[in-house]
Protein backbone atom coordinates (compact mmCIF):
# COMPACT_ATOMS: atom_id res chain seq x y z
CA UNK A 1 0.00 0.00 0.00
CA UNK A 2 1.40 3.39 -0.94
CA UNK A 3 0.65 6.89 0.32
CA UNK A 4 -1.23 7.81 -2.88
CA UNK A 5 -3.90 5.21 -2.15
CA UNK A 6 -4.35 6.42 1.44
CA UNK A 7 -4.48 10.07 0.36
CA UNK A 8 -7.01 9.27 -2.38
CA UNK A 9 -9.35 7.45 0.02
CA UNK A 10 -9.14 10.24 2.60
CA UNK A 11 -9.74 13.03 0.05
CA UNK A 12 -12.73 11.22 -1.46
CA UNK A 13 -14.45 11.07 1.91
CA UNK A 14 -13.27 14.17 3.77
CA UNK A 15 -12.12 16.66 1.10
CA UNK A 16 -11.96 20.14 2.64
CA UNK A 17 -11.61 18.76 6.20
CA UNK A 18 -8.08 17.65 5.35
CA UNK A 19 -5.94 20.64 6.23
CA UNK A 20 -2.46 19.39 5.46
CA UNK A 21 -0.57 16.34 4.18
CA UNK A 22 3.12 15.61 4.58
CA UNK A 23 5.01 12.45 3.72
CA UNK A 24 8.38 13.54 5.10
CA UNK A 25 10.20 11.61 7.83
CA UNK A 26 9.11 8.30 6.24
CA UNK A 27 5.58 8.49 7.59
CA UNK A 28 2.48 10.01 6.07
CA UNK A 29 1.17 12.78 8.34
CA UNK A 30 -2.37 14.04 7.81
CA UNK A 31 -3.81 17.04 9.66
CA UNK A 32 -7.61 17.16 9.78
CA UNK A 33 -10.18 19.49 11.32
CA UNK A 34 -11.25 18.32 14.77
CA UNK A 35 -14.98 17.76 14.08
CA UNK A 36 -14.18 14.86 11.74
CA UNK A 37 -11.36 13.18 13.67
CA UNK A 38 -13.52 10.29 14.86
CA UNK A 39 -14.77 9.52 11.37
CA UNK A 40 -11.24 9.76 9.89
CA UNK A 41 -9.95 7.26 12.45
CA UNK A 42 -12.99 5.04 11.81
CA UNK A 43 -12.35 5.05 8.05
CA UNK A 44 -8.67 4.24 8.51
CA UNK A 45 -9.54 1.32 10.78
CA UNK A 46 -12.64 -0.14 9.13
CA UNK A 47 -11.88 0.34 5.43
CA UNK A 48 -11.10 -3.08 3.89
CA UNK A 49 -8.17 -1.73 1.87
CA UNK A 50 -6.64 0.63 4.45
CA UNK A 51 -6.94 -1.60 7.54
CA UNK A 52 -5.12 0.48 10.17
CA UNK A 53 -6.29 -1.79 12.97
CA UNK A 54 -3.76 -0.88 15.65
CA UNK A 55 -3.61 2.38 17.58
CA UNK A 56 0.08 2.60 18.44
CA UNK A 57 0.00 5.93 20.25
CA UNK A 58 -2.18 8.90 21.08
CA UNK A 59 -0.70 11.99 22.72
CA UNK A 60 -1.25 15.69 23.23
CA UNK A 61 0.79 18.63 21.94
CA UNK A 62 0.84 22.32 22.74
CA UNK A 63 2.02 25.04 20.36
CA UNK A 64 1.20 28.25 22.27
CA UNK A 65 1.97 30.58 19.35
CA UNK A 66 -0.62 29.09 16.98
CA UNK A 67 -4.27 29.96 16.53
CA UNK A 68 -5.22 26.42 17.49
CA UNK A 69 -2.62 25.71 20.17
CA UNK A 70 -3.71 22.32 21.55
CA UNK A 71 -3.59 19.18 19.50
CA UNK A 72 -3.82 15.42 19.55
CA UNK A 73 -1.58 13.13 17.52
CA UNK A 74 -2.69 9.60 16.62
CA UNK A 75 -0.30 6.93 15.30
CA UNK A 76 -1.99 4.03 13.53
CA UNK A 77 -0.46 0.86 12.13
CA UNK A 78 -1.60 -1.51 9.38
CA UNK A 79 -0.05 -4.76 10.61
CA UNK A 80 -0.64 -6.73 7.40
CA UNK A 81 1.05 -4.22 5.08
CA UNK A 82 3.40 -2.87 7.78
CA UNK A 83 2.38 0.73 7.06
CA UNK A 84 2.09 3.51 9.60
CA UNK A 85 0.23 6.80 9.51
CA UNK A 86 0.14 9.85 11.78
CA UNK A 87 -3.08 11.85 12.15
CA UNK A 88 -3.14 15.29 13.81
CA UNK A 89 -5.95 17.57 14.85
CA UNK A 90 -6.00 20.88 16.74
CA UNK A 91 -8.39 22.78 19.02
CA UNK A 92 -8.50 26.07 20.92
CA UNK A 93 -7.82 26.46 24.63
CA UNK A 94 -11.29 27.98 25.03
CA UNK A 95 -12.95 24.83 23.62
CA UNK A 96 -10.48 21.95 24.01
CA UNK A 97 -12.95 19.18 23.06
CA UNK A 98 -12.29 16.28 20.69
CA UNK A 99 -14.38 13.15 20.13
CA UNK A 100 -13.13 10.05 21.89
CA UNK A 101 -11.96 7.04 19.89
CA UNK A 102 -12.41 4.59 22.77
CA UNK A 103 -15.31 3.00 20.90
CA UNK A 104 -12.86 2.17 18.07
CA UNK A 105 -9.76 1.31 20.11
CA UNK A 106 -10.04 0.28 23.75
CA UNK A 107 -6.34 1.14 24.18
CA UNK A 108 -7.28 4.80 23.68
CA UNK A 109 -8.91 4.84 27.12
CA UNK A 110 -5.74 5.39 29.15
CA UNK A 111 -4.01 7.41 26.43
CA UNK A 112 -6.89 9.89 26.32
CA UNK A 113 -6.93 10.10 30.11
CA UNK A 114 -3.21 10.86 30.14
CA UNK A 115 -3.65 13.51 27.43
CA UNK A 116 -6.44 15.10 29.45
CA UNK A 117 -4.35 14.92 32.62
CA UNK A 118 -1.33 16.72 31.15
CA UNK A 119 -2.86 18.98 28.46
CA UNK A 120 -6.48 19.53 29.51
CA UNK A 121 -7.94 18.24 26.25
CA UNK A 122 -11.47 16.94 26.84
CA UNK A 123 -12.49 13.79 24.98
CA UNK A 124 -16.24 13.93 24.38
CA UNK A 125 -17.89 10.58 25.03
CA UNK A 126 -14.99 9.11 27.00
CA UNK A 127 -16.32 6.56 29.54
CA UNK A 128 -14.16 7.71 32.49
CA UNK A 129 -12.29 10.94 31.75
CA UNK A 130 -10.45 11.83 34.93
CA UNK A 131 -6.83 12.36 35.94
CA UNK A 132 -4.72 9.25 35.76
CA UNK A 133 -1.22 10.25 36.94
CA UNK A 134 -1.57 13.63 38.67
CA UNK A 135 -3.53 14.36 41.83
CA UNK A 136 -7.23 15.02 41.28
CA UNK A 137 -7.17 18.47 42.88
CA UNK A 138 -4.44 19.80 40.56
CA UNK A 139 -5.84 22.95 38.93
CA UNK A 140 -3.46 23.22 35.97
CA UNK A 141 -2.12 21.05 33.16
CA UNK A 142 1.63 20.59 33.59
CA UNK A 143 2.69 19.93 29.99
CA UNK A 144 1.20 23.10 28.58
CA UNK A 145 3.89 25.63 27.77
CA UNK A 146 2.36 28.39 29.87
CA UNK A 147 4.93 28.81 32.57
CA UNK A 148 8.42 30.34 32.53
CA UNK A 149 11.24 27.82 32.37
CA UNK A 150 13.09 29.49 35.21
CA UNK A 151 12.01 31.28 38.34
CA UNK A 152 13.24 34.89 37.98
CA UNK A 153 13.03 35.40 41.75
CA UNK A 154 15.63 32.76 42.60
CA UNK A 155 18.58 34.19 44.50
CA UNK A 156 20.52 30.95 45.00
CA UNK A 157 21.62 30.69 41.37
CA UNK A 158 24.69 32.52 40.06
CA UNK A 159 24.41 32.96 36.27
CA UNK A 160 28.20 33.10 35.92
CA UNK A 161 28.29 29.34 36.43
CA UNK A 162 25.71 28.70 33.69
CA UNK A 163 27.39 30.54 30.81
CA UNK A 164 25.24 33.66 31.04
Amino acid sequence: MDNALIIDRLYKTFGQDILKMDSGADILTVTVSHPVIHEVIRLLKEDDVLGFTMLTDLCGIHYPDRGLPLGVVYHLHNLVENVRIRIKTFVTKAEPSISTVTDLFSAANWMERETYDFYGILFTGHPNLKRILNVEYMDFFPLRKEYPLEDPTREDKDNRFFGR
